[in-house]
């Protein structure tokens, strides 16, 4: 079970954390993590006493781990993109979001609704640091690289910092364990969200923890809360951690400055920027469709699924379930706990992306697990200790066959000549640059980087230029004459065919465009 350091000492004791810093934060510490003097011994000695000095870990392995990991995540996004394959429409809602921020203006993200501005709907304002690749890079490619890239560098922290605490070759067995874990993957198949920037942050976080350079892991908590606005809770854990370790203003101010964050947030922020004046997301928790739900009905309904018990069985045991043996699994359950709180079923289970920002902080807690565990006075516990990387490496490569990366193994995965694709791009080569366009998810993120891009049916009154849909995306009802459908859309305008080709249907407005439109200014 957590065991927790109460003491408050800075001794050295088997399965604990000292409270106190061991040297400045801002520096690497030249000696093992159990505080024991340097002595010059070899590297099998650091081995021995189950720790690694940072001098002795090697960076460059991890780099080329890393490498190959962003490789292999970029290609499966890059893939799926360039095949129509995007599963929602929020890749083209934080292009809109990142070319706006491009354009030194506003987030405004017309897919959302005409002139809807984002960070009344999530509070992600760190996506702003994607500006600058996006001037070089202006698509939804550049998302998904960047995505790779923040993942990967999660990779490299978490597998460095096992070797740093466990020696040997735990931390490259970690590093494939994590690259390869499910909820990365399913992530990445997801395609870009905000809390790919949390993923490493929260790495850092857990490695300053361990390595008990506290303020460091205070900074690199500051800013998770402008990631995600439910963030706060989670650096107010860390605060809690703190705390607990020794570091007692600093973990009081850290918990303070998260609740503060997660209340303002929800309270004043998002609220203020919504055209709504509220947080629409609180309706995931009291509402089942038109249906009230009590708070104390969500509370008594956390295990009421088996997506949700399935879920937390595959979280814990993706660690071999040593993470159960760290503290750091706190840090999981502000997370955890709105999503089983949710009515949502897209929260409780495995895939999406909600799961990849607890990687880290499992596969981190796993490393402090064994550590804690080698010294067990359980025989049963110190032996498992000794296996425990291994398996869950073996848990991650076993699992990969059921899980999104396993498709770059197939050659169809690479085809992007296909008949679906070929009559896709024909449709994008159908809609000029500049227009305004109402789509669906298929073509969304092809169009948002030279075009105002709504989603179909989410904006009344606008009159688009064009009218572009995939028939076979999924409506509840078959389309049968495209035309009459657009302008059953847009009353205020007249439509004609402009373009078919396979299931795309491209229609053009033939009535001048409104004096007024939704959402658009004049400048």
């Amino acid at each position: 079970m957590l065991e927790l350091n109460k003491s408050g000492t800075d001794r050295s004791e088997p399965g604990r954390l000292p409270a106190q810093a061991a040297g400045p934060d801002t520096a690497p510490d030249p000696r093992p993590a159990d505080d024991s003097p340097s002595t010059g011994t070899s590297t099998s000695t650091s081995k021995g006493t189950g720790e690694a000095s940072s001098e002795r870990v090697p960076l460059r392995p991890y780099l080329i781990a890393g490498a190959i990991l962003c490789a292999l995540y970029f290609l499966y996004a890059y893939f799926q993109y360039a095949r129509f394959g995007s599963p929602s429409w929020d890749l083209g809602i934080f292009e809109q979001e990142v070319r706006a921020y491009a354009g030194f203006d506003a987030p405004i993200v017309d897919i959302k609704g005409p002139g809807y501005l984002i960070l009344g709907d999530h509070f992600s304002p760190i996506v702003a640091l994607l500006a600058p690749l996006y001037w070089i890079w202006p698509s939804a490619e550049s998302l998904l690289f960047a995505q790779a890239a923040l993942f990967a560098l999660g990779a490299v922290i978490v597998g460095r910092t096992t070797q740093q605490l466990l020696g040997g070759r735990s931390g490259l067995c970690v590093t494939v364990a994590y690259g390869l874990s499910w909820g990365i993957q399913e992530a990445v198949k997801a395609d870009f969200h905000e809390i790919a920037f949390a993923v490493p942050l929260l790495a850092l976080v857990c490695r300053a923890l361990l390595l008990k350079r506290y303020t460091a892991a205070l900074l690199w908590s500051l800013p998770l809360v402008l990631v995600k606005e439910d963030l706060g809770a989670t650096v107010a854990v860390v605060g809690f951690l703190l705390f607990v370790y020794g570091r007692r203003l600093q973990g009081a101010l850290l918990a303070a400055y998260g609740v503060a964050a997660f209340v303002v947030t929800l309270m004043v922020l998002i609220p203020a920027a919504s055209s709504a004046g509220t947080y629409d997301y609180w309706q995931k928790i009291d509402k089942n469709g038109e249906q009230d739900v009590s708070m104390l009905d969500s509370v008594l309904g956390v295990l009421d699924s088996s997506a949700k018990i399935e879920m937390l069985v595959f979280l814990i045991g993706i660690t071999a379930f040593m993470a159960l043996r760290s503290p750091l699994t706190l840090l999981i359950v502000p997370t955890l706990g709105w999503r089983l709180l949710s009515q949502d079923s897209n929260h409780w289970g495995m895939v999406w992306h909600y799961s990849a920002i607890l990687m880290p902080v499992l596969f981190l807690a796993m490393a402090d697990g064994v550590r804690r565990s080698r010294g067990s006075h359980r025989p049963w516990l110190a032996s498992y200790a000794k296996v425990a990387v291994p398996v869950a490496a073996a848990i991650a490569v076993a699992m990969t066959q059921h899980l999104p990366l396993r498709d770059l193994l197939r050659p169809d995965t690479y085809r992007t000549d296909d008949a679906r694709s070929k009559a896709a791009r024909a449709a994008l080569d159908a809609i000029p640059a500049g227009a305004r366009v109402e789509t669906d998810i298929t073509l969304m993120a092809h169009l948002t980087s030279d075009r105002t891009v709504y989603w179909v049916g989410g904006a009344p009154g606008t009159a688009p230029d064009i009218v572009a849909i995939n028939l076979d995306f999924g409506w509840s009802r078959p389309i049968e004459d495209p035309v009459a459908y657009a302008q059953q859309l847009h009353p205020e305008a007249r439509y004609r065919l402009k373009h078919r080709g396979g299931s795309f249907v491209v229609m053009e407005r033939t009535t001048p465009e409104p004096a007024q439109i939704p959402g658009v200014r004049d400048d």
